[in-house]
């Protein structure tokens, strides 16, 4: 195959190198540039996540109980509150062993996982924990992930991932709803054609979980979900495939927090499949001439701590697009 970089209208990662943005760096260092994770510079770009930068001021903002934002409005206070700056935390590669991080994660086990299930609801109490009536599969999803991603080893997360291989489900507007619960509650998230986001965040878990690692269910509820975006061809209808499912999903964000887009679900799939084609073309399509991809939407204002600049070159955008064009080229051709 061809050198992936061949498709870009220039070569950006000088630009992504830069040491103003240090989880980039780190990542690009890692994920582009094959870097092994002992190297020194590998190192020091790491640490430097942790001393200067958003990942700090968002820290500086965390309140004594490990939370941000009162503590009963962790999902609610959007996107201020603490499930979004875990989120958060976890896409810049902030250092799970930190004190202040730890505490984030054991209170959102605390006040958000639904004890009986395992799944996480967005309402909850520190002393009775999530409300199982308030589970959805987007929380779940996104804890799990970014739980994993912190490091976290406390054995409630595989509860949570235990619950996304028992219950999560990718119906396609085929056959009769589901029945029972979680089902009989959210029909946004559970009728007879699921919420792609909360398949996406689902899929997002499951897919950080080394492959060496994954159960026999984690395994066919991964090979379930991936059909279920083919199928979709990734961001149009399975159904009405000259159309988009939402026009949203092609424009590119970033964090995505509950939503998601085009580029996010070809990352999560991180392999090369022919009905992704249409995505991976769409992706190229929105480089500029020097190979950077601009911030098309953002949550900045709702943030504790404003990430990039809407309409502006986006160093995370354009490192997630690198991300999967290196990743399908190099799957592509094998």
């Amino acid at each position: 195959m061809a050198d992936w970089k061949s498709v870009l209208n220039a070569d950006p990662t000088d630009w992504l190198l830069e040491r103003d943005n240090p989880s980039v760096r780190y990542f690009v260092l890692v994920d582009l540039l094959d870097m092994p994770e002992n190297d020194p510079e590998v190192r020091r770009a790491r640490q430097a996540i942790m001393e200067y930068g958003v990942v700090p001021r968002i820290l500086s903002k965390q309140e004594e109980g490990g939370n941000w934002e009162p503590p009963h409005r962790f999902y609610t206070a959007k996107y201020r509150g603490t499930v979004w700056q875990l989120i958060i935390l976890a896409e810049l590669a902030a250092d799970g062993s930190d004190e202040r991080i730890q505490k984030a994660c054991d209170f959102i086990l605390e006040i958000s996982q639904d004890r009986g299930s395992g799944g996480f609801s967005h309402r909850g109490s520190i002393r009775n924990g999530g409300q199982p009536s308030a589970v959805i599969p987007c929380l779940t999803g996104n804890m799990v992930w970014s739980l994993m991603r912190l490091g976290c080893q406390d054995p409630r997360v595989q509860r949570g991932i235990d619950w996304i291989a028992r219950y999560q489900r990718f119906d396609d507007a085929e056959g009769k709803p589901p029945t029972g619960w979680p089902y009989e509650k959210l029909e946004m998230c559970w009728g007879r054609h699921i919420c792609s986001m909360g398949a996406i965040k689902a899929l997002k878990a499951l897919a950080e979980i080394p492959p060496d690692k994954r159960s026999p269910e984690v395994t066919t509820t991964i090979e379930n979900g991936a059909e279920y975006f083919l199928r979709h061809h990734v961001h149009k209808r399975s159904h009405a495939l000259d159309k988009v499912s939402k026009p949203g999903w092609r424009r590119f964000r970033f964090p995505r927090m509950w939503q998601t887009d085009a580029l996010e679900i070809l990352r999560v799939l991180g392999y090369y499949d022919p009905r992704m084609q249409e995505a991976i073309d769409l992706v190229i399509s929105k480089q500029d001439d020097q190979g950077r991809w601009k911030l098309n939407d953002t949550f900045n204002g709702s943030f504790q701590v404003d990430i990039e600049v809407k309409g502006k070159p986006s160093k995370w955008v354009t490192l997630n697009a690198l991300r999967v064009l290196k990743r399908v080229n190099e799957l592509a051709g094998k």
